[in-house]
């Protein structure tokens, strides 16, 4: 008896999911597709929320600022969960060999006192504003309407709780590998005059109704704080002698690089809109004239006790740059007032 082995090729009957044919046709899709595309919730509801019964459980309403298809945004980073957390294990990773080499080299004790100082003032306590960025956009991936731009709200909020605890470990670094640090931040955090602006901005943002309006405010905050503590700081940390501080920014710098990847896109998204981009245009430039004024006097007081610590300058660094994020806005053409009220 012989046998013939063959090959036989079984063609599925059709290549992917019914929400991914309907849109895309009959072709294989991607893994990010396949986890994003039609999974919105959107009927079949049981109860309106007790707490707003105007709306739905799940609502394009809780927001000005709406899509028409809510998929014609995707993240161009194409994240799902496999990919976001390898590349962020690898982040992490790589933070903990330079926090390692600054321990093992005695950096942050060799560092300047004065650039101590303001590390543990003005640094250290920014991890309760990244625990509180963490709140805002957990808040916003709840309300947001559309699985693409929840998703990008869901991986930013565990990015800003991550975010945290990288400051946290330069905290305990700094405070010979005690919390003597992150206690003392905490307290400045309550109390600290240089802070409560920041504080007051941050919470209030935390109680605004409109998701929407709420991430853009907090994005005007985190443009002012990147452009001091991890751009004019680093390079000021650098001539002052505090290399350390430097070699430890450089991460979290690195990733409001990839943060802006998908944030970028989300803003032209909603300007572009054909049915929504006339009503987007005027809640975002309403958006960004509230809350710009409010996050320049905010940050010019960290930027100030910096100022008082290390002699950097950084007042009129983030001045500068407040000047900048108006202007983008306004490339978006937007009509954006003069955050300095001049």
């Amino acid at each position: 008896m012989q046998y013939e082995l063959k090959t036989q090729v079984i063609e599925p009957l059709r290549q992917t999911f019914t929400p991914l044919i309907e849109r895309y046709g009959d072709k294989p899709a991607t893994r990010y597709q396949e986890g994003t595309i039609g999974l919105q919730p959107t009927e079949n509801f049981h109860y309106r929320p007790t707490w707003d019964a105007e709306r739905e459980l799940y609502d394009p309403d809780y927001s000005a600022l709406k899509l028409t298809d809510p998929y014609s945004y995707t993240d161009p980073r194409q994240y799902y969960y496999t990919p976001y957390v390898t590349n962020r294990a690898a982040m992490h990773e790589a933070f903990g060999k330079t926090l390692d080499y600054v321990s093992d080299h005695g950096l942050l004790e060799r560092t300047p006192q004065n650039w101590q100082q303001l590390i543990a003032e003005v640094i250290i306590p920014l991890r309760h504003y990244e625990s509180g960025a963490q709140m805002l956009y957990s808040n916003a991936c709840r309300f947001s309407y559309g699985a693409t731009i929840a998703q990008c709200c869901g991986y930013e909020s565990f990015d800003r709780i991550g975010n945290a605890q990288l400051i946290s470990r330069v905290g305990i670094a700094l405070g010979h590998e005690s919390s003597a640090v992150l206690k003392s931040a905490k307290a400045l955090w309550i109390d600290a005059p240089h802070l409560q602006g920041l504080r007051e901005v941050e919470e209030k943002l935390l109680i605004e109704q409109d998701w929407a309006a709420a991430v853009i405010g907090l994005d005007i905050v985190d443009e002012l704080i990147d452009a001091l503590v991890y751009r004019h700081l680093d390079e000021e940390a650098i001539l002052g002698g505090a290399g350390a501080y430097s070699l430890l920014a450089q991460h979290i710098g690195t990733w409001w690089a990839e943060h802006r990847k998908w944030l970028d896109p989300l803003y032209k998204g909603w300007l572009g809109d054909e049915q929504y981009g006339a009503t987007n245009a005027a809640a975002m430039a309403a958006a960004v004239n509230t809350w710009l004024p409010q996050a320049l006097s905010a940050v010019e007081q960290v930027a100030a006790q910096a100022d008082t610590l290390a002699g950097t300058d950084s007042v009129s660094a983030v001045r500068t740059h407040a000047t900048k994020v108006a202007e983008k806005f306004r490339a978006f053409g937007l009509e954006i007032n003069d955050p300095r009220g001049a």
